[in-house]
């Protein structure tokens, strides 16, 4: 009889610390689980690391072993890159330590955290680090793609404000990136994704962010055009304290949303405006607000930082069917506006949804070749999901995502945000790093010859 991997693990993986998890053991559904139901994968073990060490014997164990490798940490990813069928799953979750110093305005994060663990450690002195936007998200697939949130315009993306990384490589050697350690490796970690090697902690540089002014404004789904263009005008000139992102979505039906609103279509834009005066927020939209009908809801108000990251929590669980695509926007001229128009008043789904993320502000102040992400002169970042808790509409859902998608696609910039791309092909991978490319397959050349770390947008090593 032949032995499973998990067998194997469990007799060569002498010091591991953390958990090894096999098809045949008490609570693997769970362990395999990833946060997009579409995605149902099965793979052969689950290794749950608790440090450094684990990670490393975890990695030798799958090089030499020949199996394929996912890095998960909150596996988010809507392709499910962060599993694998017949392979082995590296699990960070268990490494979600959380160290933040004030007084040098820093925090150290475990490559297993989820950005509302960090939201809420950072908060208590009134600071935070620039992330994304469900607090569910894991800080380290978000932060190696870039970064886009609420918080954008002002502080810049995550990737902005990383200083430093602790890595596990291929070879099994741990080793630290930044500026002035392994600078080669920083560069391609900010953007590259989980190309070369497993991020065991981060440290981040922080922002003064503790109140913020925040909330949705809708309109009605049919005044889509109008909305965009004035959005399209108006918020590249709007202070870098004021966020807000254009969407199109249904409103969920529950509080705090009017009943009269439940489940309506619309569009509008969800602000995020940092410090915690009301006037001075509403100086900052009235220009939007001045140039459009009175909306059907106004909605931004004073919060803590941690309640807005957390806001669209219970209306995307985990367990959800999603399918999504994603394209960088350098102009939205009117026959695009006109397109989304259309693709936002056929939802097909009261969770589809499209969202908008302008890339200026902070952005801006990076060259493309900075760092690995390269799309730092573009206006927006466009991501269509199609979202619905019923697998008998994952066709539905994901058909409209395509579509929407394609029929944008000649108004795009080329590329996608590698956070919101599904498993697209080597060409959608190079469009998305454009001239950062070359470097970034030399950068993986350096740190993982062999491409262990393929199950991801994957960067290939040049060809002897």
């Amino acid at each position: 009889m032949s032995t499973t991997p998990a067998q194997a693990a469990r007799q060569e993986l002498s010091g591991f610390q953390g958990e090894l998890i096999g098809p045949d053991d008490p609570g693997y559904d769970e362990a395999r689980a990833v946060y997009n139901a579409m995605i149902d994968r099965r793979p052969a073990l689950v290794a749950s690391c608790t440090t450094p060490e684990d990670v490393a014997l975890v990695i030798g164990f799958a090089r030499d072993h020949d199996l394929p490798l996912a890095v998960r940490g909150g596996g988010h990813h809507g392709a499910g890159m962060g599993t694998c069928d017949d392979g082995m799953v590296l699990d960070l979750t268990p490494m979600n330590d959380i160290e933040v110093d004030p007084r040098a305005r820093t925090a150290r994060v475990g490559g297993g955290c989820r950005l509302g663990e960090v939201d809420r450690a950072t908060h208590e002195h009134g600071l935070a680090a620039p992330s994304g936007i469900i607090s569910t998200t894991g800080v380290g697939g978000i932060t190696l793609g870039g970064g886009l949130g609420h918080l954008t315009r002002k502080c810049g993306l995550s990737i902005d404000s990383l200083l430093a990384a602790d890595v596990v490589l291929a070879s099994g050697e741990k080793v630290r990136a930044s500026a002035d350690e392994n600078p080669d490796l920083y560069w391609a970690l900010r953007g590259g994704g989980g190309n070369f090697g497993v991020v065991t902690s981060f440290l981040f540089g922080l922002h003064d962010v503790n109140t913020v002014v925040a909330g949705p404004t809708f309109w009605p789904v049919d005044m889509g055009a109008e909305v965009l263009t004035a959005y399209r005008d108006f918020i590249p000139h709007a202070p870098r304290e004021l966020g807000g992102f254009f969407l199109f979505a249904s409103v969920p039906p529950a509080p705090p949303f009017p009943e009269e609103l439940h489940l309506r279509k619309v569009c509008g834009v969800m602000w995020c405006r940092i410090g915690d005066d009301p006037d001075a927020a509403a100086r900052d939209m009235a220009p939007l607000l001045d140039a459009l009908p009175e909306p059907l809801l106004h909605g931004p108000a004073p919060m803590p930082h941690p309640a807005l990251q957390s806001a669209f929590d219970g209306v995307y669980p985990p367990g959800d069917q999603w399918y999504w695509r994603a394209g960088f926007i350098d102009a939205l001229p009117a026959e695009a506006i006109d397109l989304h128009a259309k693709f936002g008043a056929e939802m097909p789904t009261w969770k589809s949804t499209m969202h908008m993320y302008p890339i200026d502000g902070a952005v801006h102040d990076h060259a493309p070749t900075d760092t690995a992400w390269s799309y730092r002169s573009s206006g927006w970042s466009a991501v269509y999901a199609g979202v619905d808790p019923d697998p008998a509409n994952a066709d539905l859902v994901r058909q409209w995502s395509v579509d929407y998608s394609d029929a944008l696609q000649p108004h795009s910039a080329g590329g996608g945000y590698v956070n919101m791309m599904m498993d697209e092909g080597q060409d959608r991978v190079r469009a998305s790093y454009r001239d950062n490319y070359a470097r970034l397959a030399q950068v993986k050349a350096a740190y993982d010859p062999g491409n262990l770390f393929r199950l991801n947008q994957n960067i290939q090593p040049p060809r002897a």
